[in-house]
């Protein structure tokens, strides 16, 4: 069954690293990335945070474990007029490195360098404009941190960079 997300849309991806310096990359089957290298994305789900939603679709997409380093970017865009479609990217560092692919959504993944993906035709532009903007600077995210009780929160994360970090 597939989810309604109505007219306001929140994904994330992940730009995973192992420990080459190589990044974690995919080609979809389906939409406008299809057969492009980019990096592995999906939605977030109602009772996940943001960083939980991306280690779980680097998990399902590929089968690699990763843990979250911070947030490097935003990618926000209106669809047709009517869809706001908003992505968190976020730097992370591979704990596995089998990749194993969801075939229902992918038709391949890789660990590639930097060099491979510049000089591919297949590379997303994304994924170049991430490429060219190296060294990535990340927001880190500053546990222990929440508003207090009368808010509810179940769950809260900040990401920001400060002069200390």
């Amino acid at each position: 069954m597939e989810e309604s997300r109505g007219n306001v849309w929140l994904a994330v991806a992940g730009l995973v690293l192992n420990k080459a310096g190589e990044w974690l990359v995919v080609k979809k089957k389906y939409g406008g990335l299809k057969g492009k290298w980019s990096l592995p994305a999906g939605f977030v789900k109602p009772g996940e945070t943001v960083d939980e939603a991306v280690v779980r679709e680097i998990r399902e997409e590929t089968g690699i474990e990763a843990e979250v380093s911070g947030i490097v970017g935003l990618r926000t865009g209106v669809i047709r007029g009517e869809v706001s479609d908003n992505m968190i990217i976020f730097l992370m560092r591979a704990l596995t490195y089998h990749i194993h692919i969801q075939e229902k959504e992918l038709l391949t993944a890789a660990f590639l360098p930097k060099k491979a993906l510049e000089s591919d035709p297949h590379t997303s532009a994304l994924l170049l404009h991430l490429l060219q903007a190296e060294p990535l600077i990340h927001l880190p995210v500053h546990d222990g941190l929440n508003p207090g009780d009368p808010f509810g929160y179940t769950k809260y994360q900040v990401y920001f960079k400060n002069s200390k970090n």
